[in-house]
């Protein structure tokens, strides 16, 4: 976020209308003192404003994404996350992951581990929601056993993202979904007020709708470098963690919301990044206890996949 807000700073006031020049000039100096999302609750930026806002965030990200899936495609790079979906469990109904980064590292991370992906979108070139039809397609086998009818699917993660994606389009007939670079409106919700207002429309609703449900149903949480910064989604997280429902936390920083649920957690554990003594290693915070481990990053997921998931 804070290398996002540099970018926004840098180059939003020579773009921006002049009817926003003061909106943004608040919004800016905010952003200096409280950083982005916070800037963005203070001030509602207009729709014109935060379409701005949301093409510069993509200008900035989009090329770093590429990078890493440039590596990962030229099999110079496997992702930790391609490696942790070979340790998980992998239900029937497919393994439900939620996202708010709106990127789609995870869902080629999947693909590198064989899986598939639903991401209740059918189409790469024009593509649309349409639940029922992308969770059929990865149907493979349908036999009847008596008077029962059995289905089986092929391995795949559900992956939801409420705050939408790079692939995610406006057009004028609604949203697509189209896996490349168009002139219209990215399909994405910037932090913020305005966040709250864009949550309900389509397709962000439904997927807002399946996470919540997956979370609801779900018998353990692992969180990996989640900050715990989004309403929508913790309005049914936290009380399945106050509740008991066991988490582990993986960051390298354990951000100040996510410190307050920790501690009316007994059942949340977090690895993060520490230093005592002038080492370098990993906080372990259990319930109300606390350890440290010095010369170990297992706060990195890598390293937590080598080091705990691989024999």
């Amino acid at each position: 976020m804070a290398a996002i807000a540099d970018q926004l700073i840098d180059r939003m006031s020579s773009l921006i209308d002049p009817a926003d020049q003061d909106a943004w000039a608040t919004i800016q100096t905010d952003m200096q003192v409280v950083g982005l999302e916070a800037a963005l609750l203070k001030t509602q930026p207009s729709p014109s404003l935060e379409n701005l806002i949301v093409a510069e965030v993509a200008a900035f990200l989009l090329p770093r994404e590429q990078k890493i899936l440039e590596e990962a495609i030229s099999g110079r790079r496997i992702l930790a996350v391609s490696r942790l979906f070979g340790h998980l469990l992998k239900p029937a109904s497919g393994i439900p992951v939620v996202t708010t980064n709106y990127d789609r590292l995870i869902e080629f991370a999947a693909e590198q581990a064989g899986l598939g992906v639903d991401t209740m979108f059918v189409g790469s070139y024009s593509g649309s929601l349409n639940e029922n039809e992308s969770n059929l397609s990865f149907l493979r086998d349908v036999k009847l056993r008596g008077k029962l009818v059995h289905y089986r699917y092929r391995d795949r993660i559900r992956l939801f993202k409420p705050h939408g994606s790079f692939d995610w389009f406006l057009g004028p007939n609604g949203p697509i979904r189209y896996c490349g670079d168009l002139s219209l409106s990215r399909h994405i919700i910037t932090p913020g007020l305005n966040k709250f207002r864009s949550g309900y429309d389509s397709p962000f609703d439904k997927h807002r709708e399946r996470a919540n449900a997956a979370i609801d149903q779900a018998s353990r949480f692992l969180i990996v470098g989640y900050g715990f910064n989004d309403d929508h989604l913790e309005t049914h997280l936290k009380p399945m963690l106050r509740a008991g429902k066991p988490a582990l936390l993986i960051t390298m920083e354990v951000s100040n919301g996510a410190r307050a649920i920790q501690a009316s957690c007994p059942n949340f554990t977090s690895l993060e990044y520490g230093k005592e003594g002038g080492k370098e290693g990993t906080l372990l915070f259990l319930g109300a206890s606390r350890h440290f481990f010095p010369d170990l990053d297992i706060w990195r997921l890598e390293r937590f996949i080598s080091e705990v998931l691989e024999p």
